[in-house]
């Protein structure tokens, strides 16, 4: 099984979500998304494995958020994944992805990734 978990190691739910999954005996694909930002055409596909735009991947509560002065418009995907890859914090997590199924959950709550990696 090839799971993949965009996570932040200073993220109780991150965490969670990821011990979960190893002790479902799994060996995930960590991104440590802070560390190595995913591109926009990344953030793109992540969002059509949820089935949401975009606008959908943006942690509001985040400073950076809620200072910036060049969000682009939120109907706009192609921009918003080009806004969110250089804002990489903003970035809704963690996200898992079934690399096998082609799906994808958010890990909030983390037991909601019990849903792909069992298939």
């Amino acid at each position: 099984m090839s799971i993949t978990i965009y996570h932040n190691p200073r993220c109780s739910k991150s965490r969670k979500t990821l011990d979960i999954i190893v002790e479902s005996g799994i060996e995930p694909t960590i991104v440590q998304y802070l560390a190595a930002p995913p591109e926009a055409e990344t953030i793109s596909h992540l969002a059509a494995l949820l089935g949401v735009p975009v606008v959908n991947l943006l942690r509001r509560g985040e400073a950076e958020f809620k200072d910036a002065t060049d969000l682009p418009d939120f109907s706009d995907n192609e921009a918003f994944a080009a806004w969110i890859a250089a804002h990489p914090r903003v970035l809704e997590r963690p996200i898992v992805v079934n690399d096998k199924t082609n799906e994808a959950v958010i890990g909030r709550p983390p037991e909601k990734v019990l849903e792909i990696i069992h298939k």
